[in-house]
């Protein structure tokens, strides 16, 4: 798992905590102490499901964890284990991006709805599509091949997971709260991502490549890229 403090990959067995059971169902926390030296810190999930239990031999019964988690709640910290924005990106694009990731662990109707928001500003901005509802401007950017088949398949796969046609608020008004089918919310993050890639950050590295050759060209003598 990835540590949302510090962002650290690691693999660790889960400290449990048994709360008691209620009309829903058994309740306990799932703990993840973060071996990163720099971090330390617990990573604390509030669970609820059906309880799995040892049963030694001498009698009595253990809890032991809660095994299928109907209810997997982010406690610490408070906010996204998505990673960091990219400082190539310009704040205009991030603050929906932001929100929409912070919210995930508890609404993911609202992450969507901004995700969604998020994804709109982009493709009009960056991609210059005619400004209409989400699902013509998702098309319209298909139809003008404007993105590499990677990101073309995943924008496409917003438009035909979101239901459009079963919704028809979701693609006139993006940013309103309504139901998403399961996964949307984080495929929507993970194509915002991707398009934060295409267009702030590769083209920012290449020009910053660009930049070291031609500073070495230019020491030597010759003239510069084009």
């Amino acid at each position: 798992m990835k540590c949302p403090h510090c962002l650290v990959e690691f693999h660790a067995n889960a400290e449990w905590l048994h709360l008691g059971e209620d009309k829903e169902g058994d309740w306990a926390i799932e703990k993840y102490p973060c071996p990163n030296p720099d971090c330390g810190k617990f990573i604390i999930y509030l669970v609820q499901g059906d309880a799995v239990y040892s049963q030694p031999p001498g009698g009595g019964r253990y809890f032991k964890h809660i095994r299928p988690a109907n209810k997997r709640l982010l406690v610490r910290p408070k906010g996204s284990n998505r990673p960091p924005v990219p400082p190539e990106v310009p704040p205009d694009f991030t603050d929906d991006y932001t929100g929409a990731c912070l919210v995930l662990p508890d609404s993911p109707k609202a992450s969507a709805a901004l995700s969604r928001r998020c994804l709109q500003h982009i493709l009009r901005e960056k991609a210059g599509v005619k400004p209409s509802s989400l699902a013509d401007e998702i098309q319209e950017a298909l139809d003008r091949n404007l993105f590499p088949s990677y990101i073309a398949e995943v924008v496409d796969a917003i438009r035909n997971i979101g239901n459009f046609a079963a919704h028809p608020t979701k693609s006139k008004q993006t940013g309103e709260i309504i139901d998403v089918e399961p996964g949307e919310a984080e495929l929507n993050l993970d194509v915002v991502e991707a398009l934060f890639d295409f267009y702030f950050v590769n083209p920012a590295l290449i020009a910053k490549k660009k930049a070291a050759i031609n500073q070495k060209l230019q020491d030597a003598g010759k003239p510069p890229m084009k």
